[in-house]
């Protein structure tokens, strides 16, 4: 076998084992994993879509909001969010199996990307979300949550007097939108978990669904690279990497303002890639 043949039979394995943990994985996020030495992003992109490992575009999918007669007000346009614990947003997606219709609820701190909080049901009920909020508190442990944000859409389920009664005990505030740009950054967690894990996976039962979406949960926090990360860092490394040095390494967040059209981050830091060019594959 050619050298140039080896190299590329060498790089089709490593896409395959990648496409077994996260099968929705874009050519341009592999290239960033592997970073092959002998080949450019753009020469490799050529070549394995040409060896029809180009992935299919997303279907759209359906909003599942049914918005209830509340008023909150929006607290996170414009906002510059400084750390983790700042903002969490919530929403729910649809997930189909068959004729069945599935629910998932997502959480997630937006500072770092990181999903907190999830579940899988067969209802749009309140309690599918305060199981979701449950695990987001236990997933941070045991600390003061006074003055963290939780945002969602103005979804019933979020103006559950329950699921309210369990923010107040945490002393956190209650935000809500109408606009898609209002929750994008837990909204685009759903199209996530679908598009780039369950819809490439042999799913037929609610607990298989359960099970699988634990599976792409845990890959997502801690190997999924993200681009709009410091060194595309997964979002625990993140967390961690912030943690060993909550001084010298920081990312301030604006979250996007319709009046005033802010959709930019900045970044301190020594490493960081100087590569901010955004494609299809980047989130």
């Amino acid at each position: 076998m050619k050298h140039i043949e080896l190299q590329t039979y060498e790089l089709r394995c490593q896409i395959d084992l990648i496409r077994e943990e996260h099968p929705g994985c874009g050519l341009e996020k592999i290239y960033y994993q592997l970073q092959p030495d002998w080949i450019g992003r753009d020469r490799f992109l050529r070549l394995f879509i040409r060896l029809g490992y180009c992935l299919q575009a997303h279907k759209k999918f359906y909003k599942t909001t049914i918005s209830a007669p509340y008023e909150y007000p929006n607290l996170i346009e414009g906002l510059l969010v400084l750390g983790i614990n700042t903002v969490w947003q919530s929403d729910i997606t649809y997930y189909r199996i068959g004729e069945e219709m599935y629910y998932l609820v997502f959480i997630v701190d937006i500072y770092s990307r990181r999903i907190i909080g999830y579940q899988a049901s067969d209802h749009m009920r309140a309690i599918a979300n305060m199981l979701a909020l449950k695990m987001a508190f236990k997933t941070r442990g045991n600390i003061d949550f006074t003055g963290t944000i939780h945002h969602s859409d103005k979804g019933s389920q979020y103006g559950d007097h329950s699921y309210l009664g369990m923010l107040a005990s945490e002393h956190m505030l209650v935000s809500m939108g109408l606009r898609g740009q209002d929750n994008a950054y837990v909204e685009r967690i759903n199209g996530i978990i679908k598009n780039e894990y369950l819809k490439h996976w042999s799913i037929t039962s609610l607990e298989q669904l359960r099970i699988k979406l634990d599976k792409a949960v845990t890959h997502y926090n801690a190997k999924r690279i993200h681009r709009s990360l410091p060194n595309m860092l997964s979002p625990i490394e993140f967390e961690e990497m912030i943690k060993k040095n909550p001084e010298s390494n920081k990312l301030n967040e604006w979250i996007y303002s319709n009046k005033l059209k802010i959709n930019q981050k900045i970044f301190n830091f020594e490493n960081y890639s100087s590569d901010d060019s955004k494609s299809s594959d980047e989130l």
